[in-house]
């Protein structure tokens, strides 16, 4: 990239652990180890599950596939890197590294957000007109879905990379975080247009991400109120339990996103900023396939006979 032509800094100490007790960062690094082997493990078992089990070759679970295949992709962008470093005494990453992992981050976690934004209007579609379902949702047009969340992820993470390393970086290249955000970045930029793009960034971040968030407020807005019309308590409950996993993951992932993006300004520790950031890249894509399997009965009972049962025969 042409930013690092008229910028001094060559590389950038992340800093994120550094405050914290030498003793602590072994403890952290197995935990974190644990819980990123966990993830990969657990999207990698619902991706295999939907592959073997023609059942489960529908819309929701195209969605669903893709959704796993995105928080591989975004976690592997960050957690490796931020485990070598809890390891290390001298947490640097190059500056063109730098520019990939914002990248990749911005990428792939604007491409899950588009796409829990797809299956909420798939269940929209499902419930409230279910005659046109396969019409809707055929083939070809999930397919679409699939390819627009994901090139708007790749329009997102250029847009936000480029904008943030044409910035000039000329002088002190400690991060005060443990993976190349933008927020702690743009705090070592120098120049007078640092502000306004600063400005820029968050305003484009925010409106994707409340965008996103206010389609599905709306698709849920249908749901319910279609639900409600419902005569059977149990069919109101089986019409519910199709969103319940959905709807938690939402939860959790703009719930742990608006704490990280929307937190007030003012003087923040460098730990309480720290231990923030891993909830987001490091808990919410731990949670995600957990609450599926369990929320989701249909891919919990393909996940035991496909897997389990054959790994633990006595207990199927």
């Amino acid at each position: 990239m042409s930013a690092q032509n008229h910028s001094s800094v060559s590389e950038f100490i992340l800093i994120g652990f550094s405050t914290f007790p030498q003793q602590l960062l072994p403890i952290f690094f197995l935990l974190f180890l644990l819980m990123y082997l966990f993830t990969l493990l657990g999207n990698l078992l619902i991706m295999a599950t939907i592959w073997r089990e023609r059942s489960l070759h529908t819309p929701m679970y195209l969605f669903l596939c893709a959704l796993s295949i995105s928080e591989i992709f975004y976690t592997f962008a960050i957690i490796p890197r931020m485990l070598a470093n809890l390891l290390s005494t001298h947490p640097t990453i190059a500056f063109m590294a730098c520019v990939s992992q914002m990248f990749f981050s911005f990428m792939f976690g604007f491409t899950h957000s588009f796409l829990l934004t797809v299956m909420g209007y798939d269940r929209y579609v499902a419930i409230c007109h279910p005659l046109r379902y396969n019409v809707l949702m055929s083939p070809q047009s999930c397919a679409c879905l699939v390819v627009l969340s994901w090139a708007g992820g790749s329009v997102m993470g250029m847009v936000v990379t480029t904008a943030i390393f044409n910035l000039n970086f000329c002088g002190p290249n400690k991060v005060h975080h443990f993976f190349c955000h933008v927020p702690p970045l743009v705090k070592l930029a120098c120049g007078d247009n640092v502000s306004i793009v600063a400005k820029g960034v968050g305003l484009v971040c925010i409106t994707a991400l409340l965008g996103c968030f206010l389609l599905i407020l709306l698709s849920y807005a249908f749901i319910v109120a279609t639900i409600l019309k419902i005569p059977s308590v149990e069919g109101r409950h089986k019409a519910f339990s199709t969103c319940a996993s959905h709807l938690i993951v939402v939860v959790v992932h703009y719930g742990f996103a608006s704490v990280i993006y929307l937190k007030p300004k003012g003087p923040h520790s460098l730990e309480g900023d720290t231990l923030m950031g891993t909830t987001y890249t490091v808990l919410t894509p731990f949670l995600s396939p957990i609450i599926f399997s369990l929320r989701n009965k249909e891919l919990k009972n393909s996940l035991n006979k496909t897997f389990l049962s054959k790994l633990f025969p006595s207990h199927s």
